[in-house]
């Protein structure tokens, strides 16, 4: 049974990959301005992840 504090912790591991995999795409894949749009992103979804990690045990 999953209860709330795995779910956030699952979410917080897929943010993290999604968000490297953004930062990875903006460092890599795109050398004009769309690669700073693809890191911002990626900065963005640590933000949220960071986030959930903090809510575990308090939701």
């Amino acid at each position: 049974m999953m209860d709330k504090n795995k779910v956030l912790a699952i979410a917080t591991f897929i943010m993290i990959l999604v968000g490297l995999g953004m930062i990875a795409l903006g460092a890599f894949k795109y050398d004009e301005v769309a690669g700073y749009g693809f890191a911002a992103v990626g900065i963005g979804f640590f933000a949220v992840a960071w986030v959930f990690n903090a809510l575990k045990g308090r939701v």
